[in-house]
C-alpha cells in the first residue's frame, strides 16, 4: 500500500459538485480560516471507509497524505494515524515506539491539521491519550500558540481527560483561551466546558462564575446548552445566585 494509492482511490470517489459546496462550507475564500483549501467532494463516511481499507499503510507513507492539497486526503491520513495509535495502545509497552512516532509526526504537522474537522477527528485520539498520565505542559504551549489550529488541538485534546473523569487540564486550557478572539476557539472551549458539566456541573459552574460576564457569548451558549432551561436563561441574563 502507498499514499499514491490512497489518493487515487479518493479521487475515484470524488464528487465535483459536492467539492464546490465544501469549499463554501469550510470557508476557503480569501481571508477565511480555510483559505485555499481544496476538496475532492467525499463524504465523511467515504473517508472513514477508505481509512479502514488502507489501515495497514506504512508509517513512512503518512507524511505524503498530510502533505496533500486535498482536505479529504489529509482527513484519511489522520484517521489512519488515529487507528494505528489505538492499535499500538492495545499492545501496551510493545506499542510505545509506534505511539511515540505517531505523536511526533502529528505535532510536526499541526499546520496540516488545518481545519476544525481535522482537529476534532484526531486531537483527542492522539494528543490526549499520549499526554494522559504524563506532563501536560504541552497543552499550555499549544493553547498559547499563534496558530488557530494548535489552540484548538490543545482544547480538543482534553476531551480524553474528561472521558477519564479528570477535568483540571480542560479547565486550565479553557482559562488560557477564554479571551481568544476566534469563534472556532469560542465553540471549542464552550463544547469542552459542556462536556465537563455533563460529569461535574459544579466544576463547570465554578469556571463560569469567574468568566461568564466577559467570555464570548458563543462560548457561554455552547457551555450551558444542556442546562435546564430556567438555569440556562439565568446564566444568559446574569441572574446567577
Amino acid at each position: 500500500m502507498t499514499a499514491a494509492e490512497v489518493v487515487q482511490a479518493a479521487r475515484a470517489e470524488g464528487d465535483p459538485e459536492r467539492a464546490t459546496f465544501l469549499q463554501t462550507f469550510f470557508r476557503t475564500g480569501p481571508g477565511e480560516y480555510g483559505e485555499g483549501d481544496a476538496f475532492l467532494g467525499l463524504r465523511v463516511p467515504q473517508s472513514r471507509k477508505l481509512a479502514r481499507r488502507f489501515r495497514d499503510l506504512d508509517l513512512d507513507e503518512y507524511q505524503a497524505l498530510l502533505d496533500s492539497d486535498f482536505h479529504e486526503v489529509r482527513l484519511i491520513g489522520l484517521l489512519i494515524m488515529v487507528d494505528a495509535y489505538a492499535r499500538a495502545q492495545k499492545l501496551g509497552p510493545e506499542g510505545e515506539a509506534a505511539r511515540d512516532d505517531i505523536f511526533t509526526l502529528y505535532l510536526a504537522n499541526t499546520h496540516r491539521v488545518n481545519s476544525w474537522d481535522l482537529v476534532d477527528s484526531s486531537a483527542h485520539r492522539i494528543v490526549g491519550p499520549h499526554l494522559y498520565g504524563a506532563d501536560t505542559g504541552l497543552l499550555d504551549e499549544l493553547a498559547r500558540s499563534e496558530s488557530l489550529w494548535e489552540r484548538r488541538i490543545a482544547m480538543l485534546a482534553t476531551a480524553h481527560f474528561i472521558a477519564q473523569g479528570e477535568f483540571e487540564p480542560t479547565l486550565r486550557v479553557a482559562e488560557i483561551l477564554v479571551d481568544d478572539d476566534h469563534d472556532l476557539i469560542h465553540k471549542a472551549v464552550g463544547w469542552m466546558l459542556r462536556e465537563v458539566g455533563k460529569r461535574d456541573v459544579e466544576a463547570e459552574e465554578a469556571f463560569l462564575v469567574r468568566h461568564y460576564r466577559t467570555m464570548p457569548r458563543t462560548m457561554l451558549r455552547y457551555a450551558i446548552e444542556k442546562f435546564p432551561e430556567p438555569r440556562r436563561q439565568a446564566w444568559l441574563k446574569g441572574e446567577i445566585d
